[in-house]
C-alpha cells in the first residue's frame, strides 16, 4: 500500500515525491495536519532557507504573545517611526510619525505584507528592531525551531536571517493552536484603504475550496515562497513550499500537495517535532541568479502576471475571483489603547523618535563597530536585481 510504504520512508528521514519531482526538484516542502502535527510529505525539510516575508508570521506569534502579556492592546497605537517609513517595498508609505491601532497594522503586515508596517510592529512592541529580534530568536528557541535565525521582522533579505520548511511548520502550528482568534486574520481576501483596494497575495484565498491562510514571501535570494492552508470537514492541511519560480507556480504547488493530502487518510506516525534532522542544514541555497537576474520587473513581483506565457494555458490562480471580494477596512487613527509598554521610560514617558547614529561610509568604522547595509532586492512587490 502506497500509504505504508510513505511511512516507511519517512522514518528513514527521506521521502520520493513523484507526484511533484519535476515541479519542485529540490526545494523544500512539507505537508501536515494542523490537528495532530503528523506529516504527509516532506521534502529537504531542513535545507537553511531565506524566509522573505514568512517571516512576518513570527512578528506576529511574538506580537500575539505581547498582547496575552498585557504588554500591548489591539487599540494600542503603532507609531510609523523614521526608520520603519524607510524601509523598502511592499509598503503603506505612511509617513513618520503616522499612528494607527495594533489590529489594522498586523492586518496590513498579513495581508499588504506591508515591510514598514512590520518594522512599526516590531518597534513599538518590541522597543526596537534589535529587541525584538531577540524576542523572535528567543520564541524560535522555545520552540524547537533549531535551524531558524531572525535579525528584523519584515523578512528583508539578510545572509543572517534563515528557517527552514520544518521550523515553519512548528511556526504554524503554535499560531493557529494558541491563538485560534486571529485565524480569520490569515484568511482575509482583501483590505480597504480608504478608496484603494488591496489583495491578498495569497493566490488560494478565494480560489481554493476551504483555503484559509497563511502567508507569502519573496525576495531574489529566496524565490517564491509559501504556506497555503486549508480546512475541508473539520480537516485542516497546511504545505510549507519554499523557492518556487512565480507567484502561480507556488499557489499550484500548494494546491497539489493540499489535494494529495486531503485524498490519504488520516494516519500517519512521524510529527514535525520529531522529525529526524537530514541532508544539509547550514549552507544556504540563494535563487538570485535564477530568479531575477535575467528576467524582466514584472517578473520579479508577488502580483501574478495578468497575462499567461505564450502557449501555455492561464492558470486558475491568475483568474479574478469569481465574486466581489470580501473587504476588510484599514487605515489611520482610532488608536485608544495605552501605548505598548516597550515605548515607554521608567517613568512612564513615551521614548522620541530619534534615529540611531550611523558609521559615515566615508570613513572606516571602528574595530567592533556593526555597520548594516542597505539590500538592493527586498519585499513583496516589483523589484530590481541585485548588484554583485
Amino acid at each position: 500500500m502506497r500509504h505504508r510504504h510513505f511511512l516507511k520512508l519517512l522514518l528513514a528521514g527521506a521521502v520520493a515525491l513523484p507526484a511533484f519531482a519535476t515541479s519542485v526538484l529540490a526545494n523544500p516542502l512539507v505537508l501536515f495536519d494542523l490537528q495532530t502535527g503528523k506529516i504527509l510529505e516532506h521534502q529537504d525539510a531542513f535545507k537553511r532557507w531565506y524566509p522573505a516575508s514568512l517571516t512576518k508570521l513570527m512578528t506576529a506569534y511574538v506580537t500575539f504573545r505581547a498582547i496575552a502579556a498585557g504588554e500591548v492592546q489591539l487599540d494600542s497605537p503603532i507609531k510609523v517611526t523614521k526608520h520603519s517609513a524607510g524601509e523598502p517595498p511592499s509598503k503603506m508609505g505612511f509617513k513618520p510619525g503616522s499612528v494607527m491601532r495594533l489590529d489594522n497594522a498586523l492586518k496590513m503586515m498579513l495581508v499588504k505584507s506591508a515591510n514598514d508596517i512590520a518594522m512599526a510592529v516590531g518597534e513599538n512592541v518590541g522597543g526596537s528592531q534589535a529587541a525584538f529580534a531577540e524576542r523572535m530568536n528567543s520564541e524560535a528557541r522555545r520552540l524547537g525551531m533549531t535551524g531558524t535565525h531572525f535579525v528584523n521582522p519584515n523578512g528583508l533579505y539578510s545572509p543572517d536571517q534563515y528557517t527552514t520548511a520544518r521550523d515553519l511548520a512548528l511556526l504554524v502550528m503554535a499560531i493557529r493552536s494558541e491563538f485560534p482568534q486571529y485565524a480569520p486574520w490569515f484568511s482575509i481576501e482583501g483590505l480597504a484603504v480608504g478608496k484603494k483596494a488591496i489583495s491578498n497575495y495569497n493566490l488560494l484565498i478565494g480560489r481554493y475550496p476551504g483555503a484559509d491562510g497563511m502567508k507569502t514571501g519573496f525576495v531574489c535570494p529566496s524565490g517564491f515562497n509559501m504556506i497555503g492552508s486549508a480546512t475541508r470537514n473539520g480537516r485542516t492541511l497546511v504545505a510549507v513550499v519554499l523557492g518556487e519560480k512565480s507567484a502561480v507556480s507556488r499557489a499550484e504547488t500548494a494546491a497539489r500537495l493540499l489535494d494529495q493530502g486531503f485524498d490519504m487518510p488520516a494516519t500517519g506516525s512521524t510529527t514535525i517535532a520529531a522529525l529526524p534532522s537530514y541532508g544539509d542544514t547550514l549552507s544556504a541555497n540563494d535563487m538570485n541568479d535564477e530568479i531575477c537576474k535575467k528576467k524582466t520587473k514584472e517578473q520579479q513581483s508577488e502580483a501574478p502576471p495578468a497575462v499567461a506565457a505564450k502557449d501555455a494555458p492561464k492558470s486558475p490562480y491568475q483568474e479574478k475571483l469569481d465574486h466581489v471580494p470580501t473587504l476588510v477596512a484599514v487605515g489611520l487613527g482610532g488608536a485608544t489603547g495605552p501605548t505598548p509598554k516597550a515605548m515607554l521610560d521608567e517613568t512612564g514617558q513615551e521614548f522620541a523618535d530619534v534615529p540611531l547614529p550611523t558609521w559615515r561610509p566615508d570613513r572606516p568604522a571602528p574595530a567592533g563597530a556593526t555597520v548594516v547595509g542597505s539590500a538592493a532586492v527586498q519585499g513583496d512587490q516589483p523589484v530590481k536585481a541585485a548588484k554583485n
